[in-house]
């Protein structure tokens, strides 16, 4: 993958799908063509259900539009979780997933790594790295090798997945991608990502610990996120919102410096569409500059 190149998209439909007047998923590729896009996050956060007909004639619509498609795991995947039954289920999930995105013709899971509410980071921690090895290893045997599975930066405090423990979790193998939701991470550090050195200590953690190839490609979830001092993430907001972080500029100039070329999602509430055609527009207007 020494050839990819940055990419941008929305995870899920922005309200404007429906209000341009599409109606079916096998549209997705042309609205997102219209907006200048070129990445899809396909939604499965309550459940893969999608059959592998559906999904093969999916990816190929998005294939003829040149749009890059990575899929959401389901949010109840826990990797940490103290009941034995819940991870081997998670396995499952993470197992179903791959199986749904290469059918698409996509290659990236992501993956929400947990809760240690009711035990210490260091036993969560743990428990997901052994987690994260078993899923790998079902991979592998199921011959999808070729999916990265890419646990995210998680946005409240009692969930695991500070930017440091996703670290841990691809340390497991070097197939693992990271998916930093910046706006979690700010989110978590109650808006401390500001400037572009914020963003770069960041990025800094990211290639120290997998080097350079692995971190200049990695998955990059984007959005504004209200947060409170007491838990961390609250809800997703759009690139209107003033009061809350963060901004993408600061970001894309010191990724454009380093030469990463990541895939980024927006997250944002109902508009993740337009705000990731503006971060697109941003990431080109540093790039020509």
């Amino acid at each position: 993958m020494s050839d990819f190149k940055t990419l941008f998209g929305p995870a899920g439909n922005s309200e404007s799908f429906a209000a341009m007047g599409y109606r079916k998923t096998l549209q997705v590729p042309e609205y997102l063509t219209r907006m200048g896009l070129d990445a899809f996050e396909y939604q499965c956060g309550r459940g893969v259900n999608i059959s592998q007909e559906k999904a093969a004639e999916f990816g190929a619509a998005c294939r003829e539009k040149g749009i890059y498609v990575s899929l959401h795991a389901p949010y109840y995947i826990s990797l940490s979780s103290v009941e034995e039954e819940k991870r081997l289920n998670s396995i499952n999930y993470i197992l179903q997933s791959a199986r749904a995105v290469n059918w698409m013709g996509g290659e990236r899971i992501v993956v929400h790594s947990g809760s240690c509410s009711k035990i210490s980071r260091e036993e969560a921690l743990a428990l997901a790295v052994d987690t994260m090895k078993l899923a790998q290893k079902a991979l592998d045997e199921e011959g999808l090798s070729n999916v990265h599975i890419c646990p995210e930066v998680m946005g409240k405090i009692n969930q695991l997945g500070t930017l440091e423990e996703v670290m841990e979790l691809c340390s497991v193998d070097e197939r693992i991608i990271p998916c930093v939701d910046f706006g979690h991470l700010n989110a978590r550090t109650f808006g401390s990502l500001k400037s572009a050195e914020d963003f770069g200590r960041a990025l800094d953690i990211i290639q120290n610990r997998l080097g350079m190839e692995r971190a200049k490609r990695f998955h990059i979830h984007f959005s504004k996120i209200l947060y409170t001092e007491k838990g961390g993430e609250k809800c997703h907001l759009t690139f209107e919102d003033q009061e809350y972080g963060p901004n993408f500029e600061p970001l894309a100039e010191e990724m454009a410096k380093r030469g990463m070329t990541p895939v980024v999602i927006c997250e944002s509430a109902g508009t993740q569409a337009e705000d990731a055609a503006a971060m697109k527009a941003i990431w080109n207007s540093i790039k020509e500059g």
